[in-house]
This record gives structure tokens, sequence and C-alpha cells, in this order.
């Protein structure tokens, strides 16, 4: 007999800020700890200029949001203390985070930066009842990494992660079908998962306002709102069905990716070559860290209404670049890309190998080498100083739609 599915979906708590604090901490742990005191990550507090990447709990107090501009967020609370972005480190954290999640069960789907799901199901029986093998992993994770997490425990992937996202912070939750009523149902509409804005706008015009009143919404009478495929999935969503599996864990290195979800859906070129930019600038950067180049780039595109293309291409030759894997990803771009407007993007670099076994090219510029020297010497300021210590000028306009080095590869596997 298969045993019972059994899911949990762990979700660090301010991840970014969390990490910063730790990280902080453990090279000085007289440091004040950024989680006590209203702060955020991300921007550059001096100019003003960028986005809120994370903020501490004190912060959340003065109605600071992940994703609004810095100056906003500094008006409501004049006395924010920001600090830059360090995405190496975070990446540190992560990686320690898995390691930990991976005595539990091998089957894992690391679902972003911070985020990941673990099938419990065949080894659950190894270690004791399911709520109590979550909280000695929340314990564990507080104890030996420093940060917390809230993890949720259900029989699929999406009441896990609904139940990851009950009452936060450093806490375990479980959300089974019997529970649904009781604990998913009376919920807002803009609390079930892939529930945008533009969805919710629409749902509470017919005067949806709850999952449970989408749940109970003829799904038939959806579709020519939301769309035969949207409608239909989100309606499942409602009900608390979810077939879809734990995905495999990649083999190391076999890809780096880098994605975002945008703030507001996008419909011309050059802004979308922006958001490409900001995405290339981490994928490469971390290439480059790792000592690798690769040999293939793809982009990756979803829709307003949700429907997802990618294009990928083989470069002429094998590279770490962020000038190269950007140039080819806007020509991918405007090759496959018919202007519908676009809520998420991503870029992922594929066919790895290490940099030192790669034979060079003889028609390798001068130019082309002095952009490499360049980019090494940026990575190592960002790395001593912090991301934003060094920014492209296209970055540095008031209307920018993401910061100069975005994403958290939610939807490409890192």
């Amino acid at each position: 007999m298969s045993p019972k599915p059994l899911i949990f979906h762990i979700d660090v708590n301010s991840a970014y800020l969390s990490w910063e604090s730790v990280e902080r901490l453990e090279e000085d742990p007289s440091a004040l700890d950024l989680r006590t005191i209203p702060s955020a990550v991300g921007g550059d507090a001096a100019s003003r200029h960028g986005i809120v990447l994370a903020k501490s709990t004190p912060a959340k107090k003065y109605g600071i949001t992940t994703g609004e501009p810095l100056v906003q967020a500094l008006r409501k609370c004049p006395s924010l203390t920001t600090v830059p972005a360090r995405f190496d480190i975070y990446q540190k954290y992560s990686a320690r985070l898995m390691k930990l999640l991976s005595d539990y069960t091998p089957d894992i789907e690391k679902f972003s930066i911070d985020e990941a799901f673990l099938d419990m199901s065949s080894t659950i029986h190894l270690f004791g009842p399911p709520l109590e093998v979550a909280e000695q992993i929340r314990e564990r994770v507080e104890r030996e990494l420093k940060f917390t997490v809230n993890i949720g425990i259900a029989p699929n992937k999406l009441l896990a992660k609904m139940a990851s996202d009950f009452k936060k912070p450093n806490l375990c939750h479980t959300l089974f079908p019997q529970d649904i009523p009781e604990k998913m149902w009376p919920l807002p509409i803009r609390e079930l998962f892939f529930v945008g804005r533009s969805a919710q706008k629409k749902l509470e015009g017919i005067g949806i306002h709850t999952i449970g009143q989408l749940a109970a919404f003829p799904v038939s009478h959806l579709k020519p709102i939301l769309g035969e495929k949207y409608a239909a999935l989100i309606h499942d969503y409602a009900c608390g069905i979810d077939n879809s599996p734990v995905g495999e864990r990649e083999p190391l290195n076999k890809g780096y990716g880098n994605s975002i979800t945008l703030s507001r859906d996008i419909d011309d070129f050059d802004t979308a070559c922006q958001v490409l930019l900001s995405l290339s600038e981490t994928v490469g950067a971390r290439l480059r860290m790792d000592h690798v180049v690769c040999d293939c780039v793809c982009v990756e595109i979803k829709d307003w209404d949700f429907n997802t293309q990618s294009h990928q291409m083989t470069l002429n030759n094998p590279t770490d670049s962020t000038a190269v894997i950007y140039e080819n990803s806007c020509k991918l771009l405007k090759e496959f890309w018919n202007r519908t407007p676009l809520r998420l993007m991503g870029i992922r670099a594929t066919k790895i190998s290490d940099e030192g076994c790669v034979q060079l090219s003889l028609f390798e510029s001068d130019h082309s080498r002095r952009i490499k020297e360049m980019e090494k010497a940026v990575d190592h300021i960002r790395s001593k100083f912090g991301t934003d210590s060094v920014k492209r000028a296209s970055f540095l306009k008031k209307d920018t739609i993401v910061d100069h080095a975005s994403g958290k590869g939610k939807h490409l596997q890192e």
C-alpha cells in the first residue's frame, strides 16, 4: 500500500532581513539585531532609492510592505534602518537550510530561495507524528541556524503552503481536508495562493470576497471572467484540490536561474529588458562566484492571464558574463514575446561547466575581456560593501520597475 500523502511547506520568516541579521551577529556578536528594531533590506538609504525587499516585524507596525519604494517606507517610519541586499549571503543561508531539511527526506522541492516543499509521505514513520516532527525541524532551524521558519503540514502542496501562511512567526500549522471550512474558507480571497490583484478585483466585482465563496461558486460561471484554465485552477485551490507532486531536486549546478513577479504588468520592450538586466546581474554574479560558465540561456515569461512561454538558445561560447547573458536574453525576448502584458519574467543559465575546463575563444575581443574584468571587480566591491554599493546608471531613475539586482527564483529552480 502506498503511504498517505504528507507534505511540509517550510517558509523562512522575513528571510533576507533574518539572514542579514544572523550574518551581522556572526561577524560581531555585540551588533544590534535588526530583527528587534524597525528595519528593512533593500534600496539605498542615502539616495532614498530602491524598494523594500524584506522588513522586520517592528517595521510592519508602521504599515511598511515588501515591494514598496524605500522613499515611501521612510515617510511611514523616518527612523527606519535600511541595509543593502547581499544575495551571496542569502544563498549561503538558504543552502544551510536545505542541508538541514535533507535530514528528513530526500524528496525536496526548493520553491524559492526561502521556501521548500518536503514530501514526508515515505519517511514520516522514521521520526514520529507529523506535528511533532515539524516542531522538531522548526526548533532545530532556530537553534542551529539562528533564524526562524513557519511550517505548514497538509496532504498536498497547496494546503501546506496555505497553512504556513497562517499566524507568524516561528510557528507550525496543519491544514487537512476536514479543517478547510473552518481554517481556510473564511479567509479573504486575496489570501488564496495564485490570486493576484487583478483576479481579486474581478472576483470581488461579482461578490466573491472569501475563499469559501469562491469554492461555492460554479466554475462554469468563472471561466468567461477569468479564462478557462485559470478559473479551473483557482476554483480547485479554493476547494483544497492540488495534485501536483513535489518536484525532484536538481543535481548540483545543473542550472542557475532567477525570476521575479512584477509589481505591475508591463507591455513595453524597454521596460522588459530592464527587468532582464536586473535578473542577469544576479545570475551572472552567481556563475562567477561558483567559477562556472553556461552554454545556454533561457528566458521564461508569464503573462497577465497566467500563460507561460519560454525560449532558449545555445551560445557561441560558454560564458559567465552578465553582459552576454543580458544581450542574448533580450534577443530571445524579442523573438517570441507578442507584447501581451507580463506578470513574471525569468532567466535561466544551463549546460554548466567548470570555467577552467572551457576552451578559450580565439576570437574574444579586448572589449570582451575588459567587460569580464570589470564585472569581476564589481563582484568584489559588492561582496565587500554590499550589493547596492555599485549600480548601473539605468537603475538610478525613480520610475524603475525593479531594483538593480532582483528576483527570488520562485518559478525557476535555483
